[in-house]
C-alpha cells in the first residue's frame, strides 16, 4: 500500500551533500569510539567497574544531603540520580571509590547512620571490578567488529561485493552516529547502549537489503536509463515502505523514551537516534556509495 504515492526524487544526485553530512558524523563518531576505547568518555559501570546501588526511601532525600552523607563516609567520587517515582535514589561509584569493606555495604550504612528516621530498602545492588569492566569493553568492540564483517560476507554472497561494502559502510555510519550523539551529549556508554547499537545495526541492514533487492530486480529487468537512474528509481519505489516501517518503529521507540521511565531512558534515546539515522543511511548512503564505487571504477 502506497503511503506517499509515486515519487521522483533524485536521491543519487544529492549524494555529495549526503556524503558531506556523513563525513561529519564519521569524524565525531570515530572520536567518540576512541574516547570509549581509552576510557575517556562517560563510561558506565559495565565498562569502567564500580558499584551501583538503587535505594527506595520512605521519605524523599535531597541530593545535597545524600551526597554529604556519603562524603562523610569516604565516598567522595559518587554520582547520584533521583528516580522521580517512589522516592528512589541511584548511587554510583567509580572504581576509584574507597571504603572499608564492600562499597555497597558502606553506602547503606552511611544512610542508616545519617538518616535514622527515614527507612529504606535496597532495590538493587551491583559491583563490577575494573578487570571485568575492561574485558566487557573489549568483548563489546569485538562483537561490533564481527557483526560488520558478517554484514560484508552476507551481502557480498547475496548480492555483490560492492553492495556488501556499501551496506557495511552504511551500517558502520549508523553506529558512528549513535556514538557521536551519546559522546556529544555526555550520555553514559553501557551495555544497554551497546544493545541498542547492535539492534539498530540489524535494523539498518534490513532496511538496506530491501532497497538492494529492488535495485537487483530492476537491474535484471534491464530498465532503460543510466545506472544512477535505475538506483534512483528503485529507492523511490520502496520509499513509501521505508517511511512506513521507520515511522511505526520510531513511534514505538519514542513512546519508550517519553513513558518508559529513567532506567531505560538512554536505551530508548539510542533507539530513536538509530532509527532516524538508519532510515537516512538506507536512502542517502548505502546505494549512493555503490554508485560512487561504479563511477570511480569507470563502469558508469
Amino acid at each position: 500500500m502506497l503511503f506517499i504515492g509515486t515519487t521522483t526524487i533524485y536521491f543519487i544526485g544529492k549524494r555529495k551533500i549526503a556524503f558531506s553530512i556523513s563525513a561529519v558524523i564519521w569524524i565525531v563518531g570515530i572520536v567518540g569510539i576512541i574516547q570509549v576505547a581509552i576510557n575517556a568518555a562517560n563510561m558506565g559501570l559495565d565498562f569502567s567497574g564500580g558499584t551501583t546501588v538503587q535505594l527506595k526511601f520512605a521519605q524523599p532525600i535531597p541530593i545535597e544531603n545524600a551526597r554529604a552523607a556519603l562524603m562523610s563516609h569516604d565516598l567522595k567520587e559518587v554520582s547520584l540520580q533521583e528516580i522521580t517515582t517512589g522516592n528512589q535514589l541511584l548511587v554510583k561509584t567509580g572504581k576509584a571509590a574507597t571504603a572499608s569493606g564492600g562499597v555497597a555495604d558502606t553506602i547503606t550504612e552511611a544512610f542508616k547512620k545519617e538518616f535514622p528516621g527515614n527507612a529504606f530498602t535496597v532495590e538493587s545492588s551491583t559491583e563490577i571490578g575494573p578487570s571485568i569492566g575492561n574485558k566487557l569493553k573489549k568483548d563489546t568492540l569485538t562483537a561490533v567488529a564481527i557483526s560488520l564483517v558478517g554484514i560484508v560476507i552476507y551481502i557480498a554472497w547475496r548480492f555483490d561485493l560492492k553492495f556488501g561494502i556499501g551496506a557495511t559502510l552504511a551500517t558502520f555510519h549508523d553506529i558512528l552516529a549513535m556514538f557521536a550523539v551519546f559522546y556529544l551529549l555526555d550520555k553514559e556508554i553501557n551495555l544497554l547502549f551497546i544493545t541498542a547499537v547492535l539492534t539498530i545495526a540489524g535494523y539498518s541492514l534490513t532496511d538496506t537489503v530491501v532497497v538492494f533487492d529492488r535495485i537487483r530486480e530492476n537491474l535484471r529487468k534491464n530498465l532503460s536509463g543510466s545506472l544512477p537512474d535505475v538506483f534512483n528509481k528503485s529507492i523511490n519505489e520502496v520509499l513509501s515502505r521505508t517511511i512506513i516501517t521507520s515511522l511505526t518503529t520510531f513511534l514505538a521507540a519514542i513512546s519508550l523514551l517519553l513513558f518508559g521511565g529513567e532506567v531505560i531512558h538512554d536505551f530508548a534515546l539510542a533507539l530513536v537516534v538509530g532509527i532516524v539515522i538508519a532510515t537516512y543511511s538506507s536512502i542517502f548512503v548505502a546505494s549512493p556509495l555503490v554508485v560512487e564505487w561504479e563511477r570511480r571504477t569507470g563502469k558508469i
